[in-house]
């Protein structure tokens, strides 16, 4: 763990791929020439601790069933090593009994899922930034014709992102070259 002197934070990486990975939501804003009664999507989002690689779908809702089908979907279904933790924020979408529909996929994929504090999301900050980072490096710098040419527009800059996009958490690499570099060098 290395300390970052400008904020006084404790900055960390963890061991491997898919030890954690950081999930959150965010509730996008209207398409242009939307109705303001129009209902809004809900960007939802995961990001591997160790290497950064991100991952991320747009859903209708921020419910239960969406994380679940996000999970399913946008992650497991990418992701080429298996994940152990889930990390995220208190929010209804990820927590409930064992019936809940994301904590019912985390138990059928062996997932633990670990919450923060309550009222501290800068202690999710991983998911808390990388947020910041699709709204300014991708939505509001494109315009979307249809909530389909956003999807389309997202998958286009997950692929930048990950294996383009050098990142300073993982010393100027992308998260692509991290996974490479750890799967090619394991023994």
């Amino acid at each position: 763990m290395k300390r970052n002197l400008k904020r006084g934070l404790n900055v960390y990486n963890k061991n491997y791929p898919g030890e954690m990975v950081h999930v959150d939501t965010k509730r996008l804003p209207l398409l242009k020439g939307d109705l303001k009664n129009r209902t809004r999507e809900y960007l939802f989002v995961g990001i591997d601790d160790f290497s950064r690689e991100l991952y991320a779908g747009i859903y209708p809702d921020k419910s239960q069933f969406s994380a679940a089908e996000f999970l399913r979907w946008d992650l497991l279904e990418q992701c080429p090593y298996t994940v152990e933790c889930t990390y995220s924020d208190n929010g209804r979408e990820y927590k409930g009994t064992s019936e809940h529909a994301f904590v019912e996929m985390c138990l059928t994929h062996k997932i633990n899922q670990k919450f923060t504090k309550p009222a501290c999301p800068q202690t999710n900050g991983k998911a808390e930034r990388v947020i910041r980072t699709l709204m300014e490096m991708w939505h509001n710098q494109e315009e979307f014709i249809s909530s389909d040419d956003r999807k389309k527009k997202l998958k286009r800059f997950l692929n930048y992102y990950n294996t383009v996009k050098p990142h300073k958490g993982i010393n100027g690499l992308t998260p692509y070259e991290v996974l490479e570099n750890y799967f090619n060098t394991e023994v």
